[in-house]
């Protein structure tokens, strides 16, 4: 069994921001979804995510999409606590809901928000992966930037692409 774990941004750091449906949003996708249909026929049979907004509930649902296609794939959530969606705009906390009931396996690291529970998250995906493939724009104080230090440190293999195409 081949485990990926992902990692990354938020919608305010996405280039389209709250709008997936942008074109630099649909491209995004389409290169997401790309990358994982290649793990996929590499072997990598469970994903992992933390639950966040932007790119772990993108990843999630091509993630639960692809299921149609490869019926043995399976993704874990792994939220930090069982609030985390309580103060998100209401679209959000219903797509949050829709993906873990869509889910084979949920994860709470707590009962509720303490300070480190989004690194005890970050470790936990980090420790149960093979590898981590991470939505990063090089920002090196970011919870991203932190779970990929931390994947190193670890051992785990990296894999990131890039919220922008760059220019050829």
């Amino acid at each position: 069994m081949k485990t990926c774990a992902f990692a990354g941004h938020r919608p305010e750091k996405m280039p389209w921001g709250k709008d997936e449906n942008s074109p630099s949003g649909i491209e995004f996708k389409f290169r997401l979804r790309e990358a994982l249909e290649y793990l996929i026929g590499r072997g990598y049979t469970d994903f992992l995510s933390g639950g966040s907004r932007g790119f772990d509930l993108i990843a999630s649902e091509i993630v639960l999409s692809l299921r149609e296609s490869y019926p043995w794939i399976r993704l874990t959530m792994v939220c930090p606590w069982n609030g985390q969606a309580d103060k998100w705009e209401a679209a959000d906390r219903v797509r949050w809901q829709e993906i873990l009931e869509a889910s084979d396996k949920v994860v709470f690291i707590s009962g509720n928000y303490e300070k480190s529970v989004y690194f005890r998250r970050n470790a936990y995906l980090i420790d149960n992966a093979n590898l981590l493939l991470a939505c990063y724009n090089g920002d090196q104080r970011s919870g991203t930037g932190q779970t990929i230090r931390y994947a190193h440190r670890k051992g785990i293999k990296v894999s990131i692409l890039r919220p922008e195409r760059k220019a050829a």
